[in-house]
């Protein structure tokens, strides 16, 4: 059974740095495409940042480009995204995902997802 379980957000002043993980289980997790993808209340779920298998390739969306670092551990099974330059624009649950191949598609949000860790930004 594929497990997908967030962790490290919280409240943060705008301008500020977060770092979230995934651990994942369950699954060859180096083989996979992994996703981060928030959900806001304004805006639905948003593709945020990909990472390919073998870290070879990382995709942003334009929101967070510039800002966010995608990184993975497939010594630990951990995916990662640092959120930098924090805005309240930001706040929203954020979700990792695992795609069913190995290459990023950008904007597609995968059915597979943890149960999100909730990141809000104040002003």
């Amino acid at each position: 059974e594929v497990q997908l379980v967030e962790s490290g957000g919280g409240l943060v002043q705008s301008g500020g740095s977060l770092r979230l993980s995934c651990a994942a289980s369950g699954f060859v997790f180096r083989d996979y495409t992994m996703v981060w993808v928030r959900l806001t209340p304004g805006k639905g779920l948003e593709w945020v940042s990909a990472i390919n298998s073998g870290s070879t390739k990382t995709k942003y969306a334009d929101s967070v480009k510039g800002r966010f670092i995608i990184s993975r551990d497939d010594a630990t099974n951990t995916l990662y995204l640092q959120l930098n330059s924090l805005s309240t624009e930001d706040t929203a649950m954020y979700y990792c995902a695992k795609d069913s191949a190995g290459y990023i598609v950008p904007n597609y949000i995968p059915p597979t997802r943890g149960r999100g860790t909730q990141v809000t930004v104040s002003s």
